[in-house]
């Protein structure tokens, strides 16, 4: 699927998500959600000459994630799970998800089961015509702290075919944030990423 029309249907779920929200209102006012923690502001993202656009944070996870694997089958929390997609006009994406445990041990055991999902992730997109290569970019000092992950997946009929991915865990007491980055257009801005938008992230959480 060509990123552009990722980038449409992305924005079309944020925007449809956002109106389900709203419509159920009345619904959700009865179950026990806490305040929304900070989420990704557009600036944070890493510059590539385009503007980033996205509609505002909604209730509940993106399963538009480039990667899966986060939660044991069955397990998914229904509340205090936020999200927000971003965009630029055609080369770039990002998706980030937040969730609030109520204990801190729930966090810790979640972050770690997310860090595993992004390392594991590669090997879900491996298959003949394409080549695909894993990275770990290590950790950010930052709040409880925060690991950087990278993917390349390059078609091997046509090396001008290729997508890009970075992917960023982070936790704050009792608060993961998931936030990733992909493109099929430029490089992976891998310092600009653990250092501007994965430590901005994880600040703004409280």
């Amino acid at each position: 699927m060509a990123l552009r029309t990722r980038l449409h249907g992305l924005l079309t779920a944020a925007v449809t998500t956002a109106l389900l929200a709203v419509a159920s209102g009345t619904e959700a006012a009865a179950v026990d959600w806490r305040s929304r923690p900070g989420m990704v502001y557009l600036s944070d993202m890493p510059k590539d000459g385009t503007t980033w656009y996205g509609a505002p944070a909604a209730r509940g996870w993106n399963n538009l994630t480039a990667c899966f694997g986060f939660w044991p089958e069955g397990q998914a929390p229904e509340v205090n799970v936020w999200s927000r997609e971003v965009a630029t006009s055609e080369t770039a994406a990002g998706i980030q998800n937040t969730v609030v445990f109520d204990t801190e041990v729930e966090a810790i055991t979640f972050a770690a089961r997310a860090r595993q999902a992004y390392a594991d992730c590669p090997r879900s997109y491996e298959g003949p015509n394409n080549s695909v290569t894993a990275y770990d970019y290590g950790t950010v000092d930052v709040e409880e702290g925060a690991a950087v992950f990278g993917m390349r997946e390059e078609a091997l009929w046509d090396s001008g075919i290729y997508h890009n991915y970075l992917f960023g865990v982070g936790r704050d007491g009792d608060t993961v944030t998931l936030i990733e980055w992909q493109s099929n257009w430029s490089a992976p801005p891998v310092d600009y990423f653990k250092n501007t938008t994965v430590k901005n992230v994880v600040n703004r959480l409280y």
